[in-house]
C-alpha cells in the first residue's frame, strides 16, 4: 500500500501521508462520506471528491497489479520470462506502456507472420531486415521448397514476418502513437443510402465533418459515436498516413538493395495492416473515455443540484398531474407524504367540466387542510396552473410548478408497486410529484438518475463508471441533509453512509414493530447493525425531539462526551448549551484538543450546537411562467420572458419557458463577459430572465441568450 499511497499522492499533487491515511480508513470500511465529515484530522481536512479520486486511483492501480500478475504468468509458461524482462513488467505502472511490453508474447491466432514461419521463412526475413545481401534472388531460391511453392510467396512469407515484428516493436508503436496524439483527425461521413432516414436528420451536421481529435468537444464526440452506433454515420481516425510511413521507413530501412526495398514495403504493411488500427481504436478508446468522463462529470454536477433543490418542507400538499382526455389525477397528502384521498377532474377539453371540477379542487383544499398544491410540468402543465390560480380558496395557498421527468419511470416500478399496491400508475405519478414539492431529495432517490432528465449523453456514456460516480453523488446529498430515520423511506435509507438494502429494510422493519426510534442508540437493536455500521451511518441519521438533542443533529455519538463534558464545565446541560449562544461563546475549544480529537472536529461541532440538524438547502420560491406564451407559435424574436434552467451541459443550458420545448442558451450567450464553464454562471432550477434570439419552428429549436448587451 505504501508503493500505491506514494504514486497517488504525486499524481493527485497531495500529501503522502494524507493519502495513506485515507487509505487505511477506505480499506478499513469507512465510507467517503463519513470519512470527509468525521475524520479530518486523519485526512487534513480532504474533500469528498478528492477521497473520491484516491478511491479510483487505488482501484486503477490494484486492477493493474492483477494484470501485471497475469502477464508475468503468461510470459513465465512459456519460458521467456527473463529477470530483466521480469523487472520492467514489474516496475511498469502505465498499462499502454504494459501491453506494449507484453504484445510480442501475447497469445494469438495464427497470423500470417506465424503462417510463414512455419514454412520456414523466419531466416529469409532476418536475412532480409540485415539489409545486406545484394544478391537476393538467389538467396530466396534456396527457400522455395515445401510448402513455398515460388519466389514471390517466399518474399511475402518474409515481409509479412518483418511487417509482425516492425509492429510489436515499442519505439515503431510510439512513433505513430504521438503522431495521433499531435495531429489526428476524427473524420464522420454518412453512410451511402442512409441520408433519408428518419432518423439521420438529427445528425446532418456529421454527414461530412472533420476536425482535430484534440479539438473535439465531449458532447461533439459522443454525438458523432450515437451516429455511429445507429448505422448511420462512418467514423475514422487518422493522422498523415504519408508522415507516419516514412518515419518508420526511417527507422527501419538502412539502404538501397533489394533488401531495402523489402523492407520498406513490410513497413508500410505492417503501419497500415496493423499498428495503425490498434492505435487508432486505443485513441478512439481514449478520447471516448475522456468525453465520458466529461460528461458523467457535468451529469454529477446536475443531478447534485436537483437532489439539492429547496424542499418545502412538511406540509400538507395537493398533488396535480395534469392531463387532457384523461384528466387532472388529484392527490392529497398528509405533511409526511402519506396519501389520504385520490381522484381525476376534468376542467379542459375534450370534458371541460370546469365548473365541476373548481368545487373539487376547493372542497378537497378545505377538507384536506391543504398548504400547497404541486403541478406537474407536462402535458396540459400551464392550463391547469392557470386553472388553479384562477380558483379562490379558504386559505392562502402556495401553487407550485414541479418537474415529471423520471415520474413516469417511477410510478411504473418495482418500488412504487410496493409503496402503492392498490393504485394505478396515474395516482403513483401524481403522489411522486406532491413529494417532490415537499422533499425533492426523498423522492429523487426512487428513480434511476438516467431518467431524471439532467444528462448529456447520458444512455452513450461507459454505465458502470455512470451509475459508480451518480451513485455516489446521491450518497453524498443524502448524508450532507441527512435523514430523518422514523419518517425515511427504505430507499432513502439505503444511501446512507454504511447501510445497504439489508440493514435499510431492517430499520424500516424494527421501526414497523417497535414504533420511532427514541435514540441513536436504540439503532444498535437492529438485527445485524453492529459497530462498525453503527460508526458510519450513526452521524447521518437524525432523530428529532429525542431526549438527548444531540440526536437530532450531526454531532457523532463518539463525540457527544465532549460535548457533555463542556457542558460540565459550563455548569449547564446540553440543551442549555445548544439554546444560550452566551454560553457557547465562553468556550474554548482548545482547551478540548485530544490524541484522536483535533480542531478541525471541535469546530465542526461547535458549527453544530449553534444551528442543530440544520438542513443545507435553501428556501423554495414560487415561480410563474408568461401567460401570454403557451407554444412555439406564440414565440417571436427580441421577446423577453421568464425561464427556469433544466439540463446544464459543456455548451450551455436548456431552459424551460412554459411552452413544451425548451429553449437552449450557448455558452457563448449565458453572460456578457466570457464564460468557460457553464456552471460557474448558472445552476438546476435556477429562474432566469431570458431574450429570444431565433427560433427553427421546423425543428422545434429556439435559441435564447442571457446576455444584457
Amino acid at each position: 500500500m505504501e508503493e500505491f499511497s506514494r504514486m497517488i499522492a504525486a499524481a493527485l499533487k497531495l500529501p503522502e501521508h494524507r493519502v495513506s491515511n485515507t487509505l487505511k480508513l477506505l480499506l478499513g470500511g469507512a465510507t467517503i462520506p463519513f470519512i470527509s465529515r468525521y475524520r479530518k484530522e486523519a485526512t487534513g481536512g480532504l474533500d469528498e471528491v478528492q477521497i473520491g479520486e484516491i478511491q479510483a486511483n487505488y482501484d486503477k492501480l490494484t486492477e493493474l497489479a492483477k494484470r501485471k500478475e497475469t502477464i508475468l504468468s503468461t510470459i513465465g509458461e512459456q519460458g521467456k520470462l527473463t529477470d530483466e524482462l521480469r523487472s520492467r513488467i514489474s516496475g511498469c505502472w502505465n498499462p499502454t506502456e504494459l501491453e506494449d511490453i507484453y504484445l510480442p508474447y501475447k497469445p494469438k491466432r495464427k497470423t500470417r507472420a506465424e503462417a510463414a514461419r512455419q514454412k520456414g521463412l523466419e531466416p529469409l526475413a532476418m536475412l532480409i531486415m540485415l539489409q545486406r545481401e545484394n544478391n537476393l534472388t538467389a538467396k530466396v531460391r534456396s527457400f522455395v521448397k515445401g510448402e513455398v511453392e515460388n519466389e514471390e510467396e517466399a518474399l511475402k512469407g518474409a515481409r509479412d514476418i518483418i511487417a509482425e515484428q516492425v509492429s510489436e516493436n515499442e519505439g515503431a508503436r510510439n512513433t505513430v502513437r504521438n503522431a495521433f496524439a499531435r495531429e489526428a483527425v476524427i473524420t464522420a461521413k454518412v453512410v451511402k443510402g442512409k441520408e433519408t432516414e428518419e432518423n439521420a436528420a438529427k445528425y446532418r451536421d456529421y454527414f461530412d465533418f472533420s476536425e482535430p481529435l484534440k479539438k473535439c468537444t465531449s458532447h461533439r464526440l459522443l454525438a458523432i459515436r450515437r451516429g455511429e452506433s445507429e448505422g448511420i454515420l462512418k467514423v475514422s481516425i487518422s493522422p498523415d498516413d504519408t508522415g507516419c510511413t516514412e518515419k518508420l521507413e526511417r527507422k527501419y530501412v538502412k539502404g538501397n538493395n533489394e533488401c531495402a526495398r523489402q523492407v520498406a514495403e513490410a513497413v508500410a504493411d505492417a503501419y497500415k495492416r496493423l499498428i495503425k488500427p490498434g492505435i487508432e481504436t486505443e485513441f478512439a478508446a481514449a478520447s471516448k473515455e475522456k468525453a465520458d468522463e466529461e460528461a458523467i462529470h457535468v451529469f454529477a454536477g446536475n443531478l447534485r443540484q436537483l437532489l439539492l433543490a429547496p424542499p418545502l418542507g412538511q406540509k400538507r400538499v395537493l398533488g396535480i398531474d395534469p392531463g387532457y382526455r384523461t384528466g387532472c389525477k388529484v392527490v392529497c397528502l398528509d405533511a409526511q407524504g402519506t396519501l389520504l384521498h385520490n381522484e381525476a377532474i376534468y376542467p379542459h377539453p375534450p370534458k371541460s367540466e370546469y365548473q365541476q371540477a373548481a368545487r373539487k379542487l376547493t372542497k378537497l383544499v378545505e377538507q384536506y387542510k391543504i398548504e400547497a398544491i404541486a403541478i406537474g410540468n407536462g402535458t396540459a402543465s400551464r392550463e391547469t396552473e392557470q386553472f388553479v390560480t384562477s380558483l379562490r380558496f379558504d386559505r392562502e395557498i402556495q401553487v407550485f410548478v414541479v418537474s415529471e421527468d423520471g415520474a413516469s419511470i417511477y410510478s411504473a416500478s418495482k418500488l412504487a408497486r410496493e409503496e402503492f399496491p392498490d393504485y394505478d400508475v396515474t395516482v403513483r405519478g401524481a403522489v411522486s410529484i406532491g413529494r417532490r414539492l415537499m422533499d425533492p431529495l426523498a423522492e429523487l432517490v426512487k428513480i434511476d438518475p438516467k431518467s431524471i432528465g439532467v444528462g448529456q449523453y447520458q444512455h452513450d456514456v461507459d454505465q458502470t463508471k455512470l451509475k459508480a460516480s451518480l451513485d455516489q453523488t446521491v450518497e453524498s446529498c443524502v448524508n450532507l441533509v441527512g435523514v430523518n430515520v422514523n419518517t425515511a423511506s427504505k430507499h432513502l435509507l439505503t444511501y446512507v453512509s454504511g447501510l445497504g438494502p439489508a440493514l435499510a429494510k431492517n430499520i424500516v422493519d424494527y421501526r414497523t414493530e417497535n414504533g420511532p426510534f427514541q435514540s441513536r442508540k436504540e439503532l444498535l437493536k437492529v438485527p445485524r447493525m453492529g459497530a462498525k455500521a453503527f460508526e458510519q451511518c450513526a452521524g447521518f441519521l437524525r432523530i428529532p425531539h429525542a431526549k438527548n438533542p444531540l440526536d437530532n443533529s450531526a454531532v457523532h455519538p463518539e463525540s457527544y462526551p465532549i460535548v457533555e463534558q463542556m457542558a460540565k464545565d459550563m455548569n449547564c446541560s446540553v440543551t442549555d448549551l445548544i439554546k444560550d449562544k452566551t454560553l457557547r461563546s465562553r468556550i474554548k475549544v482548545e482547551n478540548y484538543i485530544s490524541d484522536t480529537v483535533g480542531l478541525p472536529t471541535l469546530n465542526d461541532i461547535m458549527q453544530e450546537l449553534d444551528k442543530p440538524g440544520r438542513d443545507p438547502r435553501q428556501k423554495i420560491q414560487a415561480f410563474e411562467f408568461d401567460r401570454n406564451v403557451r407554444t412555439i407559435d406564440d414565440l417571436t424574436e427580441g421577446m423577453e420572458l421568464p425561464g427556469i434552467v433544466t439540463n446544464i451541459t459543456n455548451f450551455g443550458c436548456f431552459v424551460d419557458i412554459g411552452i413544451k420545448e425548451n429553449g437552449l442558451v450557448h455558452i457563448s450567450q449565458l453572460a456578457d463577459h466570457f464564460v468557460s464553464d457553464p456552471t460557474t454562471v448558472v445552476s438546476i432550477h435556477q429562474h432566469v430572465h431570458v431574450k429570444v434570439l431565433g427560433i427553427d419552428r421546423e425543428r422545434k429549436r429556439i435559441q435564447l441568450t442571457m446576455k444584457t448587451s
